[in-house]
């Protein structure tokens, strides 16, 4: 109950900063900052020497790749069909086929499955929605704005980032035996600010702003992203034999909100902003609904 508490003040916190206290330019971008960069790798640093793998853990990973090449063909099609603009198609497969697995993925597995959940949705997120997000995202935001992507750019992104460097090392020093105590307890302390400061971070975005013609679309990617992909990702780890924790933190990474950062992707392109902003704060808001139910079911 505690972590479903701290979630929902911490962001119903960032929510009030915004409308009332008036915050400092670039308080987002700093929190921000500071997640990405320190706290992530640091929980990363903590949780995944302590990880045993086994078989089952493709399912993590493939399945964060299937969700972002599903928004991708399916949007594709179905907007050709209806007429829509590129910039929408765009806006509706990266608002889709990107999932918020950490900022709020995070704060929700370690509420409804604990630590050992976290641990494994550490891996969804860092080799399964964040390969997507620099490789897919990339391609789909440049392509449909009418740019070439460059592929040294995309190997850059995914080679550099601190949390995708933070999980190599941590599978090194899983492998040699994991941290001394006083170590793993400095990380432990500098991770547990993700949580508080991601969710804050998020409040301070988040915008409901309802446009003329967003609500066939809006209806279309939230029950595509919350309610489709997940079954069928559901579907595909019981036809493959993958089962407990492993197969719920799959499906529920696969139930997450849209990404942030696809938000981002979609204001720099000019693939419909606006759009991309409701998908974003409707998505969130109702996933924090959806996601503990299919938790519930998945039992």
């Amino acid at each position: 109950m505690t972590p479903i508490l701290l979630l929902l003040v911490c962001l119903t916190l960032g929510v009030l900063v915004a409308r009332f206290a008036h915050p400092p330019m670039g308080l987002a971008q700093g929190l921000n900052w500071w997640v990405i960069n320190i706290a992530l790798p640091a929980l990363v640093l903590e949780l995944i020497p302590r990880l045993h793998f086994d078989p089952q853990l493709w399912f993590l990973v493939v399945t964060q790749w299937l969700v972002f090449v599903g928004a991708a063909l399916f949007f594709h099609l179905l907007g050709g069909r209806l007429g829509w603009s590129r910039a929408r198609i765009g806006c509706m497969i990266l608002m889709t086929g990107l999932g918020n697995t950490s900022f709020v993925g995070f704060p929700l597995l370690e509420a409804l499955r604990g630590r050992e959940g976290l641990a494994l949705g550490v891996v969804a997120d860092q080799l399964g929605c964040f390969v997507a997000l620099a490789v897919g995202g990339v391609l789909v935001s440049a392509i449909y704005s009418g740019k070439q992507p460059k592929a040294r750019e995309i190997v850059r992104r995914v080679a550099l980032f601190p949390p995708f460097l933070a999980l190599a090392a941590g599978v090194v020093l899983g492998l040699l035996g994991g941290w001394p105590v006083p170590a793993e307890e400095v990380l432990h302390r500098i991770g547990q600010t993700l949580v508080p400061l991601a969710l804050f971070s998020v409040g301070l975005r988040l915008k409901l702003q309802f446009g003329g013609g967003q609500a066939a679309p809006l209806a279309m990617a939230l029950g595509w992203k919350l309610a489709v992909i997940p079954m069928l990702m559901l579907g595909l780890g019981l036809a493959t034999g993958v089962s407990g924790l492993v197969l719920t933190i799959g499906v529920l990474q696969a139930a997450m909100a849209p990404m942030i950062s696809a938000a981002i992707l979609c204001d720099q392109h000019h693939l419909e902003p606006p759009l991309a902003n409701t998908i974003l704060g409707s998505g969130i808001l109702l996933s924090l609904v959806t996601v503990p139910l299919w938790s519930y079911m998945l039992g």
